[in-house]
């Protein structure tokens, strides 16, 4: 690897550290939506159970999300320190643990398609979390307080 792409790796690897936040917020709000479910399922109105329910079940999606993006944090840090040889090293290792479908060794590929699926997975996952956020909010707004 060239120390461009070293330089990248690093940069997204730090990229991902940052947006471990968004992760915490997530799991969050989750944890506090099981909570209030468990508490007082009895005495909530309809929409609110629903939107608290709505919060839980997008958490466990935001999670995986999570998991994916702790992983991909950790190989990108790995590359940019030269712990993994080569883009094709971190495939056969993938590949072994069964974390990599399958194809033939010869379609290597390129870091650009790496980096740019792991962006798009850091957008999908602060969708799920803006979505959390928006239907926690909802939950609460539809809570009757009498």
């Amino acid at each position: 690897m060239t120390e461009n792409e070293r330089a990248t790796c690093a940069a997204l690897a730090g990229l991902l550290r940052a947006a471990t936040v968004l992760a915490a917020w997530g799991f969050a709000l989750m944890c506090i939506a099981a909570l209030v479910l468990a508490l007082t399922m009895r005495s909530l109105s309809t929409t609110a159970a629903m939107g608290f329910g709505a919060v839980v079940v997008l958490g466990t999606l935001e999670r995986y999300f999570a998991f994916r993006l702790r992983l991909d944090q950790a190989l990108f840090a790995d590359l940019a320190r030269g712990d993994i040889a080569s883009l094709g090293a971190l495939d056969g290792a993938l590949d072994r643990l069964g974390l990599r479908n399958a194809q033939p060794p010869a379609a290597l590929r390129p870091l650009d398609d790496r980096v740019q699926g792991t962006r798009q997975l850091m957008q999908r996952h602060a969708i799920v979390v803006a979505c959390q956020s928006a239907m926690f909010l909802l939950a609460l707004m539809t809570q009757d307080l009498s």
